[in-house]
Formats: structure tokens, sequence, C-alpha cells
């Protein structure tokens, strides 16, 4: 009699979601893009306020700990260098229209060098071109190019570390359209780049020896070709999930969709005219961006009505996300509030020329901003599908 041994098979596991690490460690995963929006615009808003040089050289630091503690391996993660790049530019032009449309200098001023002076006609009054460059006005013109310099990095570092496909998922039903074409248009890029890398590993196979511009056709030709075919695939897979329908909304909501949205926009608008322009009435501002945002608000809620959609494996806002977007709105609030400091320190002077100070609660709240560092889990592996 022979015995038969029995083996148990276990069903497999099926999917669920990762486990809490018994070690007291936070398991990676991606936060939500709307926080690292939320963080980036909110910092930008802080930027904004201030005119000291130690305190937009500290925004710069708190970016670059930020982006190097939580970015990931993804294309999109690649790119703050670049920013950093238009950041110098923006600088660099700054001071080289100040030093060419230069407005004179003060006997006080510290003199540096002197331009070929071009004269202007008597209508173009007001304006000089070339003459004596100061210490101060070169400084004053770096402090200005440095402040837009910061906030374009702040853009940046959103970019940077929100994953902007799955940031296009989260947009109202009102900007459905733009979404699927924005997200086609990024991974334009991407495809591209790839398709050339395919065609070169072919070439080098099959022992191609033109180079150059001889070369141009044999590698043009097949990334025309491939990229006309992911297009077509991309057209299938978009015809079968039912994009391109013409939707249910009426002639009437379209035109009221399009009303609020109209009149919300020149309300922010004027609302930001009236917050950045000192002499504004005083109804230009918080009111006045405030009924625009409502008056968006109602719009997108209303233009969202006639899109219906589903979305696979939603993104959570946890408490990660709320400390990271805290974080970043605080530290404009305290900038913007007051309290505690000098409103003239953030806005020193150059004439005459001394060394700006660094106030306290100002730096609190920018070092506040980069608390985002350690407060969001540490990032996921990119999904292929993500990445490309």
């Amino acid at each position: 009699m022979t015995a038969v041994a029995r083996t148990t098979v276990e069903p497999a596991a099926a999917p669920s979601a990762p486990r809490p690490d018994r070690g007291g460690r936070r398991l990676p995963r991606a936060l939500h893009p709307v926080a690292w929006w939320v963080w980036a615009l909110a910092l930008a808003t802080a930027v904004s306020r201030t005119n000291n040089p130690l305190l937009l050289f500290l925004v710069l630091a708190v970016l670059g700990y930020v982006i190097t503690a939580r970015r990931t391996e993804a294309p999109w993660a690649r790119g703050f260098a670049y920013y950093l790049y238009l950041a110098l530019t923006v600088v660099a032009i700054r001071v080289v229209f100040r030093a060419v449309f230069a407005t004179g200098i003060t006997p006080r001023d510290h003199f540096l060098f002197s331009l070929p002076h071009v004269p202007t006609p008597d209508w173009y009054a007001g304006i000089r071109i070339g003459g004596p460059v100061s210490l101060e006005a070169l400084l004053s013109s770096a402090t200005d190019g440095l402040r837009l310099a910061c906030m374009l990095c702040c853009v940046g570092a959103a970019n940077t570390l929100a994953n902007p496909k799955r940031a296009l998922r989260v947009l109202p039903g009102a900007l459905y359209e733009l979404g699927v074409a924005v997200t086609v248009a990024i991974s334009v890029a991407p495809q591209l780049v790839q398709s050339v890398q395919r065609v070169a590993r072919a070439r080098k196979l099959r022992a191609g020896r033109t180079q150059g511009m001889r070369a141009l056709r044999g590698i043009v030709v097949p990334v025309l070709e491939d990229a006309l075919e992911r297009s077509l695939r991309l057209a299938a897979a978009m015809d079968s999930r039912g994009y391109g329908r013409a939707g249910s909304a009426t002639r009437r909501s379209r035109r009221a969709t399009g009303a609020l949205m109209l009149l919300g926009m020149c309300g922010l608008c004027t609302g930001a005219y009236g917050l950045l322009d000192a002499t504004a009435p005083a109804f230009l501002g918080i009111p006045a961006m405030t009924v625009g945002a409502v008056l968006c608000v109602a719009g997108l809620r209303l233009g969202g009505r006639r899109v219906t959609r589903t979305t696979y494996r939603p993104d959570p806002w946890r408490l990660p996300e709320w400390a990271v977007a805290g974080s970043g709105v605080l530290s404009a609030v305290l900038l913007f509030t007051d309290l505690g400091y000098d409103p003239a320190q953030l806005n020193p002077t150059f004439y005459p020329l001394t060394w700006p100070g660094l106030p306290l609660v100002p730096t609190a709240a920018i070092l506040l901003a980069g608390t985002a560092g350690f407060l969001a889990p540490p990032p996921g592996p990119v999904r292929k599908a993500d990445a490309s």
C-alpha cells in the first residue's frame, strides 16, 4: 500500500494595500500632487512679499532640500536644474537691462563703470541708454530678478515633485477635455525620445555607417512612422473608452458656464492687482479675489455636471497631505500678517548701501515650509505606466 503525500496549495493572495511597517518607519508612497502644488504656490506667494536677498536665498535652499529629499526617479523629476538655469537667466537679463537703461547715479553711490551714452529724441524723454552704472543699481536689479527667479523655482519644484498625470486626473469635470489634451501632450516628448533611442540602437545593430546629416533621413522616417503608429493606437484606445463624446450640455448651460468663468477670472485678476498695488482701493484686493474665486467655483461646478467619470485608484488625501500643504500656507500667512517683525525688514533699501537684516519670524516661516521634506512620506518606485 503506497502512501500518497498530500500537498496543500494555498490560494494566491489578492492584491491589497501595503501593510504598515512594524519597525515604526513610514512606507513609501506618492504624495497627492495637489498637496505639492498648494505647498509650492503658497511658498511662491510668500516670496512675492519680500525683497530681502537673505530670505530669497533661504527659499532656494529650502526648495533644494525638499526636492533632494522627496523627488522620484521619474523623467519629470529631473528637470529642476533647467529651472535653475532659467532663474539665472532672469537675474542676468534684469541686471543687464538695469545697466543699459540707466537712470543716473547720485554722488553717494559707488561708481563701477560707465557705458557709452546713446542720445535719445525728445519724445523718448525719461529713458536713458548707457551712462554711469553704480553698485547700488546692480544690487537692486539683481534682487528684483532674484525674487522672480525664486517664484519660477517654486513652480519648478511643483513640477518636479508632483506627478503631472496624477495631477491632471484630479481636475474638475469642467476641465475634463483640457486634462485629456494636456495628458496626451506631455507624453509626446518621452515617446519621441524612446523612438529615437530605439532607432539608434537598431542602426548600430545593422552596422549603419552613415553619420551627420546623411543619417537624418534614416532616423526621422522611422521615428515619424513610430509616432504615427502610437497616435493611431492612442486614438483607438481613447475611442473605445468613450473619449470624444458630444456630451449632454445645453447651449444655455454652456453660456452660463462661460460667463461665470470669464467673470471669475476678471475678479481674480482684479484682486491680484489690488493686492500687489498698495495705492489701489481696498475693495480691489481680498473682496474682489473672493468674489472671483466664488464665481470660478460656481462655473466649474456647473460645467462639471455634464461630465460623469470614474477614477481608478484615486490618490488618498491623508495627514501628510494636510501637513505639507499647511506648512506652505502657514508660511505665506506669516509673511503677510506682519506679526512680530517690522515689515520694512522684508524690503531693505540699497540707498544707502547697507547689509540687509534677517528677521526672525520670516526666517522661521520659510524654514517651516522646509519641514515638507520630512513631513511627506518617502517616494515609492514609479510605475512604468506613469513614467511613460
